[in-house]
Parts: C-alpha cells; sequence; structure tokens
C-alpha cells in the first residue's frame, strides 16, 4: 500500500506561480512512475505531467513550458512547479503513483488550485 499526500495548493492571479509537493510512503519509491493529473469541475481528470526515477518526463500540451515536474527519490518526493498560471489550470490536482511491475496505482487525496484574480 502506498499513501499519496499532497500539499501547496491554493489561490494565486494570474501569471503567479505555485508549487505542489507530493510525499510518497512507499518501500521502493524509485520503481514507481509518478504523475499529476487535475480534474475542474464538469471534466474529466487529466494527466498534466508524468516522470520516472530516471526523470524522463512528459507533459500535457497545455502546460508544456509553464510546468516542471521533477521527483527526488531520496526523499519519496515528487513536486509540480506551475508558473505563468492561467484561470484554465484551475482545478483539484491529484498525485499518482503506479508500479512499473505490478502496474498498482494510488492516488493522492487532492489540493485545489485556483488561479483568479
Amino acid at each position: 500500500q502506498v499513501r499519496l499526500v499532497e500539499s501547496g495548493g491554493g489561490l494565486v492571479q494570474p501569471g503567479g506561480s505555485l508549487r505542489l509537493s507530493c510525499a510518497a510512503s512507499a518501500r521502493s519509491y524509485s520503481i514507481y512512475v509518478m504523475a499529476w493529473y487535475r480534474q475542474a469541475p464538469g471534466k474529466q481528470r487529466e494527466l498534466v505531467a508524468s516522470i520516472t526515477s530516471a526523470a524522463d518526463s512528459n507533459y500535457a500540451d497545455s502546460v508544456k513550458g509553464r510546468f516542471t515536474i521533477s521527483r527526488d527519490n531520496a526523499e519519496n518526493m515528487v513536486y509540480l512547479q506551475m508558473n505563468n498560471l492561467k484561470p484554465e489550470d484551475t482545478a483539484v490536482y491529484y498525485c499518482n503513483a503506479v508500479h512499473l511491475i505490478s502496474r498498482a496505482e494510488y492516488w493522492g487525496q487532492g489540493t485545489q488550485v485556483t488561479v483568479s484574480s
């Protein structure tokens, strides 16, 4: 069982920045692919960014050039640096972990990000 706890959400003005953090209680953390998803009201949950233990990353087109995902394998952490935020980035952001071999999947409880003036 893996427990994921997100933090760092909040209210920010358009053009501002936020950094989300996710702490994972997982043995062999490096064997998990970590990701951030988001879900806006009335919309489906969508992948924002993912990262492997080797730091290979992938981004949704809508956030490329503005968001950066990173991880610290020694501390079992994954981060999402969000710059130049737009109102359409408003959503609940979820941390996700997928075991490379078993494909077992885990979710955090989510953290609200609101971009508004």
